[in-house]
């Protein structure tokens, strides 16, 4: 766990490596990833409502049986291959790159998660975000996402009532982006929000800090960074509101 303070700007950039919280399941792995864990003497695991970004992997043929989760926000992130869902509402949901899934479990929700014996192997993300409240009423959101665009950032969740084309119930917007490898944007953000940025492929530079495959950073007072890819990346971003009033009590989530 490394601080560093930008010396262009001010802004505190804490950069994390690699997860090492993980579980081996054999043919499901997960590796956890705590933003809150980034920040020296920060007593919460999460940061703010985002409680946890896990990097989810799923051999072909591996079965996920039916299990309930409460009082989170399960985002499903699959930027290659396929997620298939069931749940006992009876929706039978696959999410792949042109889809996006939400589950609000609220008070609570049950689902089984699966891959076949011919689907590719499965490297997702799986995001958990607390809700503002115990208890909401449950649902689930499988939306088709537009298409992305080479070095542009992608909104694909956010807060109740944003233009995101899924929401979530608390004060985290969700942004991804392929960015080619010598490559140049600004990191999302929002007045007096926080922003963390985690890459799932490549490496990028985070205003000259390095960030490499599947390492972060949290960004904190500042809303002017500039994101450069040093090889061809894939990168995902949460606008964070850290004053949001959250609840800690998810399945997982907590």
């Amino acid at each position: 766990m490394d601080e560093s303070v930008s010396t262009q700007n001010q802004s505190r950039i804490y950069t994390a490596p690699r997860t090492e919280v993980s579980q081996n399941q054999g043919k499901f792995r997960i590796h956890f990833n705590f933003p809150g864990r980034a920040v020296p003497n920060h007593d919460d695991h999460g940061y703010g409502p985002l409680a946890t970004v896990v990097e989810s992997f799923m051999d072909p043929g591996t079965l996920i049986r039916m299990h309930q989760h409460r009082n989170e926000e399960i985002i499903s992130w699959v930027p290659d291959s396929v997620m298939r869902h069931d749940d006992r509402q009876g929706n039978e949901l696959v999410t792949d790159p042109n889809h996006l899934m939400v589950m609000n479990a609220g008070s609570g929700f049950w689902h089984a998660e699966e891959t076949l014996s011919d689907d590719p192997p499965l490297r997702m993300l799986q995001i958990f975000v607390r809700p503002y409240s115990l208890a909401l009423e449950p649902g689930i959101q499988h939306e088709q996402i537009p298409d992305s665009v080479a070095n542009e950032w992608r909104h694909l969740f956010g807060p109740e009532g944003t233009d995101a084309p899924l929401f979530v119930r608390n004060d985290v917007e969700f942004y991804d982006c392929y960015l080619d490898s010598g490559a140049t944007i600004r990191l999302p953000s929002r007045s007096d929000w926080d922003t963390y940025l985690y890459v799932f492929e490549g490496a990028v530079e985070v205003d000259e800090e390095s960030v490499e495959y599947t390492e972060s950073a949290l960004v904190i007072g500042d809303d002017n960074v500039p994101i450069t890819a040093t090889e061809d990346a894939i990168i995902v971003a949460f606008i964070i509101n850290p004053d949001a009033p959250i609840t800690c009590q998810g399945t997982i989530g907590r």
